[in-house]
């Protein structure tokens, strides 16, 4: 049995400061763990666009084929992967800027898929019909990934904005991630009308 009375002061000090130490070290580690987390999710995100990103210029090949295709259109999408592709090799780029260009390119791939629509011939081909059920794979997978990102970031931010977790976090620096957000619009359904009259 611990007798108080024969334990010297500086040994209870030393004891409390170790209990002490040891919690701030296991809460940076656990942090830590989390952020890891997050990382990884974010580097799914990458994986899945970067998949994408490849099948972009098939994608605008087969389309270019078509002559009275609106080239801007394909610009767009083009300039938009770009885009994308340099802001996600930038070191200094941050999370906000990396989701902008990532819906940047998720907007001018969307407006391409709709304007490709109106060009039956182009659809009927083999190589398209191939490469559209390749994007929309990647696009589910995509979505998967984003709201997996999207889970373990909200499990990551609420971890340093709890007390006293707060305190480390900003102590060491930590920050929140930004969640992917749908675009504006997309909370609209868009018409889709189809013409059987030919």
């Amino acid at each position: 049995m611990l007798n108080l009375k024969k334990t010297p002061v500086w040994a209870i000090v030393l004891g409390v400061v170790v209990l002490i130490v040891l919690w701030i070290v296991s809460s940076y580690n656990s942090i830590i763990n989390v952020q890891a987390e997050v990382q990884n999710a974010w580097a799914q995100v990458e994986v899945q666009y970067q998949r994408r990103a490849d099948l972009i210029p098939q994608l605008v090949g087969t389309v270019e084929g078509a002559a009275d295709f609106e080239k801007s259109t394909l610009t767009a999408v083009t300039e938009a992967r770009t885009n994308w592709l340099n802001t996600s090799q930038d070191p200094n780029a941050s999370f906000q800027d990396q989701i902008a260009s990532a819906n940047s390119f998720d907007s001018a791939l969307s407006r391409l898929l709709v304007t490709v629509e109106s060009y039956p011939t182009l659809t009927a081909t083999d190589t398209f019909k191939t490469l559209q059920s390749q994007l929309e794979g990647t696009e589910n997978r995509v979505a998967v990934a984003r709201k997996d990102f999207n889970d373990v970031a909200k499990v990551y931010n609420v971890k340093i904005r709890r007390v006293p977790m707060n305190f480390f976090a900003k102590a060491f620096g930590f920050e929140e991630y930004p969640f992917f957000e749908s675009t504006q619009g997309s909370e609209v359904a868009p018409t889709v009308e189809f013409d059987f009259s030919e």
